[in-house]
């Protein structure tokens, strides 16, 4: 059973290295600054008593994330873990600017080389998972909730996937692209056909779906139909072909192209922007696929959506019914500070900062 198994299901209060599986080199003080190393050394040489407090924060309305993950750095690496005195909020929690999420108390040589680790991890996950959050929020604003599907992984490292796709699922994210994505919480990646597959079948739209659905007949059939740039012609071809049997279809057009549709209508052109995957033609989709009885075929769109363009299209009542998303989920646009704010129990920090209790952490005990 997985640890988030055992979270959600009350087990256990957070998750472990059983889940992060941290390099050991962290011990080592090998992602550590080399400052930090340094001032860990002569806290132990010429401090060896010292007793401080340091708070961590951020300076925008978030989702956090990342807490679960700190803790078990802590638990981990920092000497004698079970002495100090954490006090932490919960990954999911709604924070806002300068609101403490976290506090550590001990013997600065105990933790403090770990800080810039600890900045780094809530600052990623945090940011993730609040960008999973404005686009989910607004991918309801119709009224009904539109799946949105996690596809970062063309856009960032590899190595960076479990993380950002745990992220992602505490910002509302319940379907991911890859396997890496899915493996701290949750089974398996999702996906059915890239580009690379009409393309070996030379543009063929139909023969691509049909080899598909012959190697994997027990997944739901969904067509990526904007190869040949022509998402109406094709979108049809391939519903007349499996009827109930499809779906949905997926619409990926390059914004720099205009869908021959549009070519062949020169009539509607002049009021909007006709490039990529547009409202326009998303309606005029919808309007052929229910003209031929094909109700039931979902349109799912992705390639460069963002929240602002999610919202628009949700505003304007698009018909859209399932948003693919990737690299405007990874933007890393919220940092935070870690600061020292008490010395042996009495205030002391640097100017601008100072001591900010928060009666919303909750102490964490400590664990194996």
């Amino acid at each position: 059973m997985k640890e988030i198994d055992q979270k959600l299901a009350g087990k256990i209060e957070r998750l472990t290295n059983k889940t992060f599986k941290f390099d050991d080199r962290i011990k080592d003080g090998w992602f550590s600054a080399v400052y930090f190393l340094k001032t860990k050394q002569i806290a132990e040489e010429i401090l060896p008593n010292n007793h401080v407090t340091m708070q961590f924060f951020q300076k925008d309305h978030a989702v956090l994330c990342g807490t679960d993950e700190v803790i078990a750095l802590l638990h981990t690496f920092a000497d004698q873990p079970e002495t100090l005195e954490i006090k932490s909020l919960k990954d999911g929690d709604r924070i806002q600017p300068y609101e403490t999420v976290l506090t550590i108390s001990g013997s600065y040589q105990q933790f403090g080389y770990l800080e810039g680790i600890i900045d780094g991890i809530l600052a990623r996950r945090t940011s993730v998972a609040t960008n999973v959050y404005n686009v989910v929020k607004a991918a309801r604003i119709s009224g009904k909730q539109k799946p949105v599907i996690f596809m970062g992984d063309r856009d960032d490292h590899y190595t960076t996937q479990a993380g950002d796709g745990y992220a992602a699922f505490i910002g509302g994210s319940t379907a991911q692209a890859t396997h890496a994505m899915n493996e701290w919480w949750g089974k398996e990646g999702m996906g059915t056909m890239p580009h690379a597959l009409i393309q070996m079948f030379r543009g063929d739209v139909v023969a691509a779906a049909e080899a598909y659905h012959k190697v994997f007949p027990e997944d739901e059939l969904s067509a990526l139909v904007d190869y040949n740039n022509d998402v109406i012609t094709d979108s049809l071809k391939v519903a007349k072909r499996f009827g109930d049997q499809l779906s949905s279809v997926r619409l990926d057009t390059s914004r720099t192209l205009v869908d021959k549709y549009f070519l062949r209508n020169h009539h509607l052109m002049g009021t909007f922007d006709p490039r990529g995957v547009n409202p326009e033609l998303l309606f005029a989709l919808r309007k052929a696929l229910d003209d031929e009885g094909f109700q039931h075929v979902k349109i799912m769109v992705s390639g460069g959506f963002t929240e602002e363009r999610i919202e628009e299209f949700e505003k304007a009542g698009v018909p859209v019914d399932m948003y693919g998303v990737g690299r405007n989920l990874l933007r890393l646009n919220i940092g935070f500070t870690g600061d020292l704010v008490l010395l042996n129990g009495s205030p002391e920090a640097k100017e601008g900062r100072k001591f900010r209790p928060n009666p919303r952490l909750e102490t964490v005990e400590y664990y194996n």
